[in-house]
């Protein structure tokens, strides 16, 4: 059976800090499945990249979205795209320092595929990425694009 993405898969990483950035990059780059990243710092720059006011921006095949972002929160961004229709089907991994429980059951109730803490070293980074790109970008099937 052929692979689900044979060309490569768009990853949008929604996050501010630049060293979670550079650590994040890293990671994918030693995932099996070949991946075109995208890095977008805030919240209102994730939606307009979602709802691709750049006729340069690609429909994400995955989301990493942290929660404590600037402009507008990981839990908005969340909650609005979760609650569209055209964008609902777009798995959402929320990776973050919080271990707050009142987050974790906020972003389940808002539908979150996967709620992850931060790893605390790049090996850990290493293993949390490429799980994430084989379950949602290699094994599991998600509904075409709208």
């Amino acid at each position: 059976m052929p692979s689900r993405h044979q060309q490569r898969a768009v990853v949008l990483l929604v996050e501010d800090n630049p060293d979670d950035v550079v650590i994040i990059r890293e990671a994918l780059e030693q995932s099996l499945t070949p991946i075109q990243l995208y890095v977008v710092s805030n919240g209102e720059q994730a939606m307009k990249f979602v709802r691709r006011t750049d006729a340069e921006a690609l429909r994400p095949s995955l989301i990493l979205l942290d929660l404590a972002l600037p402009i507008r929160h990981g839990l908005e961004v969340l909650a609005e795209l979760k609650g569209d229709p055209e964008f609902g089907s777009i798995p959402i991994a929320v990776l973050t320092q919080s271990q707050d429980p009142h987050d974790v059951e906020r972003c389940y109730a808002l539908h979150v595929n996967a709620y992850i803490g931060k790893p605390p070293d790049f090996d850990g980074y290493v293993k949390v990425i490429q799980q994430l790109t084989t379950w949602f970008l290699g094994l599991i099937s998600l509904p075409p694009a709208r």
